[in-house]
C-alpha cells in the first residue's frame, strides 16, 4: 500500500519541533513524526481519531 503522508497545517518551518504527518491507511488514520518518516507510526480508527481531535480542541494546553 502506497501511503500519501500529509504534514499538519499547524506544523511550522524546518526547525519546528512538533511536526506531525497524517496518512490514510486501510485500518484507519496513521500519524507519524515527520522528522522520522522511516520510524514507527500510530494507527487510529476514524472514531479514535475524531476523539483525539475533539480532545485537542477542548484541552490544547495538555498537548503544548
Amino acid at each position: 500500500m502506497n501511503v500519501q503522508w500529509r504534514k499538519s497545517t499547524h506544523s511550522g518551518g524546518v526547525d519546528d519541533q512538533h511536526c506531525v504527518e497524517l496518512g490514510r491507511l486501510s485500518p484507519g488514520i496513521g500519524l507519524r513524526d515527520s522528522k522520522d518518516p522511516a520510524g514507527a507510526h500510530l494507527t487510529l480508527t476514524p472514531t479514535e481519531f475524531a476523539a483525539l481531535i475533539t480532545d485537542l480542541k477542548k484541552h490544547p494546553e495538555l498537548y503544548a
